[in-house]
């Protein structure tokens, strides 16, 4: 079971180095491969060697392959300058990955909205076809009549 100040210490030492590693990527790096990049968390391990860096990139999945192979180069230099700036010992071993969240709400948004419009239709349907008169059945034995010209029947 683990404690709470530890879960605490852990929660408090992810913001950080999420805070840090924003710095580092704004205005240390230097690497043509990293494109518009922003860290939008960081998931530390229970034991606290390793982290998850979840990283946003604005552009195309190309784009953002090519800050991820930039992002892994710079890794240990990432890794040491945050060690410094938090006087870490044993900074966590960290692994770059894209954060495709908004991406999949972005496209969860756009089916709801494709099935709320799905429903309305069937609803308008529904409530138009309740409107209008019933016509008599062939199949019953009665006939439909057609419009009549002068009075009779065409």
């Amino acid at each position: 079971m683990e404690h709470r100040g530890q879960k605490y210490h852990r929660g408090r030492l992810s913001g950080a180095i999420r805070e840090e590693i924003e710095t580092i990527l704004e205005g240390e790096l230097a690497d043509p491969r990293i494109g518009l990049a922003s860290v939008s968390a960081v998931l530390m391990a229970q034991d606290a060697r390793s982290a998850r860096v979840m990283v946003t990139v604005a552009g195309d999945d190309a784009e953002a392959e090519r800050t991820l192979e930039g992002l892994a180069a710079a890794k240990n230099y990432v890794r040491h300058e945050v060690a410094e700036r938090l006087r870490l010992r044993r900074p966590p071993e960290l692994y770059f990955q894209i954060d495709r969240a908004d991406a999949l709400e972005g496209r969860v948004d756009q089916l709801l909205a494709r099935e709320k419009k799905r429903n309305k239709k069937k609803g308008d349907a529904a409530t138009l076809a309740a409107s209008e008169p019933a016509m008599d059945d062939p199949k019953d034995g009665a006939t439909k009549r057609s419009p009549t010209k002068g009075g009779a029947a065409l």
